[in-house]
């Protein structure tokens, strides 16, 4: 499975992004069977949870510090998950990468759940 993660850059504060995650796969399970999540990560810091949902798009669950901003979704026909990111803050600014859990029980909010990631986006949001 390889990720394609897109649609980051430098926005002011307040304003809205939206990141994709394209998927593609040579064989094994489809992108309709796995469960999909957003991490970001900022310099100095810790990877941190930011989104998570469902293969059939129907569960989501979200990081505390994005709860009521940030919206996932995904289209299983394009492959594609996205984040839509509202009323951006400075503190929003990392790294962003999406990831794909082959074996999804439960949607899952630690980065060692996932099994594939992407190479990241880098989101930068200016005070």
């Amino acid at each position: 499975v390889q990720l394609q993660a897109s649609g980051g850059g430098l926005v002011p504060a307040g304003a809205s992004l939206r990141l994709s995650c394209a998927a593609s796969r040579r064989s094994g399970r489809a992108f309709d069977r796995y469960a999909m999540g957003w991490f970001r990560q900022a310099p100095g810091q810790e990877r941190e949870f930011v989104a998570a949902i469902h293969w059939s798009g129907g569960s989501t669950v979200y990081g505390d510090s994005v709860k009521g901003r940030f919206t996932i979704s995904r289209d299983n026909s394009k492959n594609t998950v996205y984040l839509q990111m509202n009323r951006l803050k400075a503190e929003d600014t990392a790294i962003y990468y999406c990831a794909a859990d082959l074996q999804p029980l439960r949607l899952k909010t630690f980065s060692r759940g996932y099994d594939y990631w992407g190479q990241g986006t880098q989101v930068t949001v200016s005070s």
